[in-house]
């Protein structure tokens, strides 16, 4: 369900000067996604964006998602200059895809360039590399540059002995790149092979919605996958489903919790516990005496180059 910010619109004029009318500020009420209930936008912001009655979580940022789970000043951003050069020249109606993109970065209240957003975090002191999805930049599409941002991310991470959280949120491949968003899918799942080289964990975390090219790549094919409570994930939308299989779906069969039940992923998270899980994943999976030269090491033991 689409969310709705309510802003305050006054059905008539005092005659006042506009610097003189009310100061209620706009988006203080939020609708519910879930149970439609009204919720006090600082009582939202304080429940980490979940309904604090029907546990709807609301969808976050790229740099939201971020800041929520790293330490404080520990977000060290990667490749923020990194763009599309739109390969196809693409065109639809009188606009430009480049042109599309830019204005979308222009109105971006995280300044970013692209759908991904990545670099280094700390989470209790832990060190990992980060790569957020951002939906409200084209869908959090993947074109050539979410890829090579994410493969860049994965080698560094191979480099400095760091393992890798993937937080996904898309609606698959960027339709405006055509066969070169095709390709991301193979190039991004090849990337977190150093990881595999390296012996480093990828943590993925699926939250609402994550469909395509995305799902069917490196986000469902991670060494421990965790969503979010009520998650739609999937590869095509139940009614495209419904139609070529012309059969009638169980209902939530894309939910995080079905697929959870049916195997697909490891763990469902509620938001408010998802930094304390990774900490002990973490734990769990990094060798706490590994550094930079061990896993470079390992990479070359593994025939595959530090350089790069």
């Amino acid at each position: 369900m689409r969310e709705i910010i309510f802003r305050r619109k006054p059905s008539f004029r005092t005659g006042r000067d506009d610097d003189q009318q009310s100061n209620v500020p706009d988006d203080m009420w939020r609708k519910c996604g879930g149970c439609g209930d009204l919720i006090y936008a600082r009582e939202l912001e304080r429940a980490h964006h979940v309904c604090p009655r029907c546990s709807y979580h609301f969808r976050l940022s790229a740099r939201q998602r971020i800041e929520l789970l790293a330490d404080a000043d520990s977000y060290e951003p990667w490749d923020e200059s990194l763009t599309t050069n739109d390969p196809l020249n693409f065109t639809t109606g009188n606009e430009r895809y480049i042109e599309r993109a830019r204005a979308i970065a222009a109105r971006s209240d995280n300044d970013a360039n692209e759908a991904l957003s990545s670099g280094r975090i700390e989470i209790d002191g832990r060190p990992l590399v980060v790569a957020a999805t951002d939906f409200s930049f084209m869908g959090a599409s993947m074109g050539s540059a979410y890829g090579e941002k994410l493969a860049r991310a994965c080698r560094r991470a191979a480099e400095r002995g760091l393992p890798v959280l993937t937080i996904s949120s898309s609606g698959g491949a960027r339709m405006q790149e055509g066969l070169f968003s095709l390709m991301q899918m193979a190039k991004t799942t090849a990337a977190f092979d150093l990881l595999r080289a390296a012996r480093l964990p990828h943590f993925s975390l699926l939250v609402d919605p994550c469909y395509g090219g995305v799902t069917a790549s490196y986000a469902a094919t991670a060494d421990i996958v965790i969503a979010e409570p009520g998650a739609r994930i999937g590869f095509a939308g139940p009614r495209v489903i419904e139609q070529v299989t012309r059969q009638k779906l169980p209902e939530g069969f894309q939910t995080a919790e079905f697929l959870l039940d049916h195997g697909l992923i490891d763990q469902v998270v509620p938001r408010a516990e998802v930094r304390a899980t990774l900490a002990t994943l973490i734990d769990l999976f990094v060798p706490q005496s590994l550094n930079a030269q061990q896993a470079a090491a390992r990479l070359v033991g593994a025939g595959v180059s530090s350089g790069g």
